[in-house]
């Protein structure tokens, strides 16, 4: 039997179900780092996905070795168990391949449903709207709506409404795409997906909801960091604000299709706040210490799992 590796991958898993999470989301220091705090958020559910499916899986295979690795083999080349197999052992098998298949199945069905979701979007949007000649690689949609998103994929969407060229001035609409142009660069919808999946596959799992809550804010306060780079102007950070500002004072989320990253995203209160009041930047001994802990989440339920049992 594996009974410490499986009740120490059990216990991994529930603290990050739970505990975790919630300390995660209220912590003050990811606004201070977003991108750090981005990988923080998928190693959480990286390992916790692993730990939950794992300690599944340790107890189930004990029978037939001392190890996951050896354990597998051994099913696989169909050789006896070295111990009785008893009914919680099925059990716990059952339960791990439905927990896998529940959480890659709906991974899968989420960016299946999502990606066609976007393609006819943009199928519909291509119709309706029509080149910038003053901003290269943007779509023009006549909207009285102040609306600013971008649709990612394979070719990617930046679109901006009549009213929100009316409403900003120039350098207000150059922060905006800005802006978008982060999302589709770094390829936010990507980071996004697994929390996505994650809160549909565990609805009443709070930390499910807590985590893309989270991460979508994240999302958003990484694309005004990037954007305020590409930025000129005396205060760059006071234009991206007031082009917020304008944009959830018009239509909020109104006019922005699934699936796409619009510049009212998520906590647009939260941002223009931080874009305003800029909290000091997360000292690189933090940002070490931020990124050593997210391996080591990472690494901790993979040693569990290959190394032999305790």
């Amino acid at each position: 039997m594996l009974p410490a590796t499986a009740v120490s991958l059990a216990v991994l898993a529930l603290l990050l179900a739970w505990p975790v999470p919630a300390l995660l989301s209220r912590a003050h220091w990811p606004r201070r780092d977003p991108l750090v705090a981005l990988v923080c958020w998928q190693a959480v559910g990286l390992a916790g996905g692993l730990s939950m499916i794992g300690a599944l899986l340790v107890h189930g295979l004990a029978p037939w070795g001392h190890s996951l690795p050896e354990a597998a083999w051994s099913v696989l080349t169909q050789n006896a168990a070295a111990d009785p197999v008893r009914g919680d052992h099925w059990v716990t098998l059952t339960l791990a391949g439905v927990l896998a298949f529940e959480l890659v199945g709906v991974l899968v069905l989420s960016w299946i449903r999502t990606t066609r979701t976007r393609r006819r979007h943009r199928a519909l949007l291509e119709l309706v709207v029509e080149p910038s000649a003053a901003l290269p690689d943007t779509r023009l949609l006549d909207h009285p709506a102040p609306v600013a998103f971008c649709i990612p994929g394979a070719r990617p969407l930046l679109v901006l409404s009549s009213g929100m060229v009316a409403e900003l001035d120039e350098a207000q609409l150059a922060a905006v795409v800005a802006h978008e142009r982060a999302h589709l660069r770094e390829h936010h919808h990507l980071l996004l997906l697994p929390f996505v999946a994650w809160e549909a596959a565990l609805p009443v799992l709070p930390a499910a909801a807590r985590a893309h809550a989270a991460v979508r804010e994240l999302v958003e306060m990484r694309a005004d960091d990037v954007a305020l780079t590409s930025l000129s102007g005396p205060v760059p950070r006071r234009t991206l604000a007031r082009a917020i500002v304008a944009a959830a004072g018009g239509a909020g989320g109104a006019g922005v299709p699934d699936g796409a990253l619009a510049v009212t995203g998520s906590a647009t209160g939260v941002r223009v706040v931080r874009l305003l009041e800029p909290p000091q930047p997360l000292p690189a001994a933090a940002r070490w210490v931020a990124l050593l802990s997210a391996g080591l989440l990472l690494l901790l339920p993979t040693a569990l799992l290959l190394v032999p049992a305790l």
